[in-house]
């Protein structure tokens, strides 16, 4: 956010009004913005619940494109140092 000019308090603000509005916008924005992902959920459990659903999801022929994706950007923040990170660090994946 900041590279385009926008001041990620202001920007959270703004979009924590309307639907954006969630636990997690409440209790990380600020860390996120600040790169701080020491609190909660670790990106590896994340994985290896992904890698329950897109197992089931095969076993079952459903298609899950959009789990695998996610699964792939969680693999990113992994490979640069993230696997004890809580779940809200796949922003740092998303603004690389």
């Amino acid at each position: 956010m900041e590279s385009v000019g926008l001041d990620p308090d202001a920007v959270v603000e703004v979009i924590s009004k309307g639907a954006a509005q969630s636990w997690q916008m409440e209790n990380r924005a600020h860390t996120m913005a600040e790169g701080e992902f020491e609190f909660g959920f670790a990106v590896d459990w994340m994985r290896k619940d992904l890698d329950i659903t897109l197992r089931t999801g095969r076993a079952y022929q459903a298609r899950l494109p959009l789990t695998a994706l996610v699964d792939q950007f969680y693999a990113d923040v992994q490979a640069k140092g993230g696997s004890r990170w809580d779940t809200s660090s796949l922003i740092s994946r998303l603004s690389d």
